[in-house]
């Protein structure tokens, strides 16, 4: 049955603790939270462990909605609760309500950490031809989604879990542990962006090297470029070639297959360590820094890749939403100034994400604010970049002008 379950860990509670141990007070507390948020209850069993050396034990509740259920437990030796909630959503959309019933009972106990996870559940009716809404969190307060079919295609790697799916908005789009990657009808928002700015305003861009970049979309932007002649991608995942292969024609128009790009699956990291190539550009065209990607964004990696930089060349990559994770916008940048002399900050909404989005430009020499709106149209001319769909000599100088919130968070 269509429907989302939602849960979270809670640790270091520190607001009403006494309701750990209080089997009744937690139970009206439960019920209470499930009236305001709209759902309905049918029943409910809460039980009271016994103590545990000489301390009180923790409780475990279920209440039983109409739409669903409700589960509490309750750790009060760690200050820790956890919580889980499902609703069907065969009638109408009880979305909303089972997020706030989840907010309000993470709120009632105040936890210093909490870890929500959203799972769409309903494969079944998606088969026949329904439409579910695909949760992903920004942060741990906030969160989007989109309507999707059922889905074309899933597998689950040794890395990661990939799906791809028909939208109503945005055609095919490509999932990646439940996170939108890309999609057919936005992805040059991103894809002109990561590539663009920095080969612009280079101008001569011969060789590339793209760590990530599975669905091609990267190489597809940078092979427009009459100038380019080797494009190397680095991908640690081959299922996300082969998807893309599959799927995606629309993304990378033939470029994975493209005689100038040479793919080599494996470890993105291990290969800007052990290489002897140069490149006048590389791009970080990888998942967020809290996936498998995670070692690819550290300042200890910016410096091997400012390495396999050719004099004037430079380093794109995503830094993230700083509306949502300012936290790990201001760390990245940290590690980007220790290594270049240039950082050049980029901002700009992008559809799929959800959010005003981050990338940045990265050199020791090339500044390509620096660049005159002149001098991308001409480069952009030369090139014959006629179908470009959101860069152009404008934007260029648009994706540069960031709002103050921004510039104070990348120092």
């Amino acid at each position: 049955m269509q429907g989302i379950h939602l849960t979270a860990d809670l640790s270091g509670c520190r607001k009403n603790l006494l309701l750990m141990t209080d089997k009744a007070g937690l139970r009206e507390a439960c019920v209470a939270a499930v009236n305001e948020s709209g759902l309905t209850v049918v029943g409910d069993t809460f039980v009271a462990f016994p103590d545990f050396e000489g301390q009180p034990g923790g409780v475990t509740g279920t209440v039983l909605l109409a739409e669903s259920h409700l589960a509490i437990h309750t750790w009060p030796e760690q200050s820790a609760v956890t919580l889980d909630v499902y609703v069907c959503n065969f009638s109408t959309d009880n979305s909303k309500r089972a997020a706030q019933l989840i907010d309000a009972l993470s709120d009632l106990f105040d936890p210093a950490e909490a870890n929500p996870q959203a799972l769409q559940r309903g494969e079944v009716g998606a088969a026949q031809g329904e439409m579910t809404i695909g949760h992903e969190w920004l942060n741990a307060h906030s969160s989007y989604g989109y309507r999707l079919g059922p889905a074309l295609y899933r597998e689950q790697s040794p890395y990661q879990r990939i799906e791809v799916h028909e939208s109503p908005q945005f055609g095919r789009l490509f999932r990646l542990d439940g996170d939108y990657m890309t999609s057919e009808k936005e992805e040059f928002f991103y894809h002109e962006a990561l590539v663009h700015p920095a080969a612009a305003s280079h101008g001569k861009v011969k060789r590339a090297l793209i760590l990530g970049g599975g669905d091609g979309g990267a190489a597809e932007e940078l092979l427009k470029y009459p100038s380019v002649e080797r494009v190397v991608i680095a991908e640690l995942d081959e299922v996300v070639i082969r998807v893309a292969r599959e799927y995606f024609d629309s993304i990378h128009h033939g470029a994975l297959d493209d005689p100038r790009v040479e793919i080599r699956i494996g470890d993105g990291l291990a290969f800007v360590r052990e290489t002897e190539q140069r490149f006048d550009l590389v791009l970080l065209d990888l998942t967020d820094p809290d996936t498998p990607a995670s070692a690819l964004y550290t300042a200890e990696f910016f410096a091997s890749v400012k390495n396999i930089l050719t004099p004037g060349g430079a380093m794109v990559l995503h830094t993230g939403s700083p509306i949502f994770r300012p936290d790990v916008v201001t760390s990245l940048y940290r590690g980007l100034h220790e290594n270049f002399k240039v950082v050049a900050p980029m901002g700009l909404y992008i559809p799929l994400y959800g959010a005003y989005w981050s990338l940045a430009v990265c050199s020791e020499q090339l500044d390509p604010r620096a660049i005159s709106t002149d001098q991308i149209g001409a480069t952009i001319a030369s090139a014959g970049l006629s179908d470009l769909q959101y860069y152009n000599p404008a934007t260029h100088q648009g994706l540069f002008a960031l709002p103050n919130y921004f510039q104070k968070l990348v120092g």
